[in-house]
């Protein structure tokens, strides 16, 4: 790893991260025809994981209203679930349920958002675990990446034809929400792009745009949170030097950086309707990577 390549893919997962593209299919096509190779074994794993807490962060800098809220309500819901199960276990078995006066758990639109987190992420995460073998093996096939560019290009088409019904979480059904996480499970296959494809699948349900951009990136955290709790053990720390965590440092603080303005740049292109321009870049690059893939092949 030289600086220099840890530089060009730390830009490249701060822009594609976000920015509806898929940044698991640039980083494959620029891997594969430009030779660039982040590094090898343990050190390659530690500069992905880097890279994703860079975009993490960003994710936290940029929502850090939002996301504070939603860790106050979840905690008051447990406190409220607690002391429903408090007051169910001290009450008379035959006293009517009215007579008991519990706590209304989901009370509010930040407690609604929690649970819709939490009922996404679960397809999420038995999706990307099935998938997980699957995703490596073709990581590296620049024509499948291509093919699931296109798909991409097809989705923000749908996000930016859908109807705009304004629909905000006190009227959004949880499987809408489990559908959503559904998506988000299936764009870990490199190329489809994860911000790209939950943006569209809430549009098409009629999302508010704000709100489905707000929604599509808080419900990633628990995703980069889990791929990185299951990934972090394989790290051998000893294997890497001072100098190599130093490129490493930079490459996470580019992809945070740039992410943060990326994020605002997606919420003003979703309210907007300009995905299209995304699309026709997604077909261009798609059809890149599918010719580029044929030729090395």
């Amino acid at each position: 790893m030289t600086l220099l390549k840890a530089i060009i893919l730390g830009i490249i997962q701060g822009l594609t991260e976000f920015l509806p593209v898929s940044s698991s299919g640039h980083l494959a096509i620029f891997k594969e025809l430009l030779h660039i190779q982040a590094a090898s074994g343990a050190s390659e794993l530690t500069f992905d994981i880097l890279l994703h807490i860079g975009t993490l962060v960003a994710i936290c800098f940029a929502f850090h209203k939002d996301i504070k809220k939603m860790i106050v309500e979840f905690v008051l819901m447990l406190r409220d679930i607690f002391l429903n199960a408090k007051l169910f276990c001290s009450k008379p078995f035959g006293m009517k349920k009215e007579e008991k006066e519990y706590l209304r758990i989901i009370n509010g639109s930040y407690r609604k958002f929690v649970l819709m987190v939490i009922v996404a992420t679960i397809p999420t995460g038995i999706i990307g675990i099935l998938l997980k073998d699957v995703v490596e093996s073709i990581s590296s096939s620049l024509p499948i990446v291509g093919v699931s560019l296109l798909i991409t290009a097809v989705l923000l088409l749908i996000a930016d034809t859908s109807e705009n019904k304004r629909k905000t979480p006190r009227n959004i059904p949880y499987w809408q929400a489990a559908i959503v996480g559904v998506v988000q499970g299936i764009a870990t296959i490199p190329g489809i792009s994860r911000s790209g494809s939950t943006i569209s699948a809430c549009s098409f349900f009629g999302f508010d745009k704000k709100f489905a951009v707000r929604f599509s990136f808080i419900m990633s955290i628990p995703a980069i949170l889990g791929a990185l709790i299951l990934d972090i053990k394989d790290i051998d720390f000893g294997k890497i030097g001072g100098q190599m965590w130093g490129y490493y440092v930079i490459g996470m603080v580019l992809a945070a950086v740039i992410g943060y303005f990326c994020i605002k740049i997606v919420n003003y292109l979703a309210k907007e309707r300009k995905f299209k321009y995304f699309s026709i870049y997604c077909c261009i690059a798609g059809l890149v990577a599918i010719i580029g893939g044929i030729i090395i092949a």
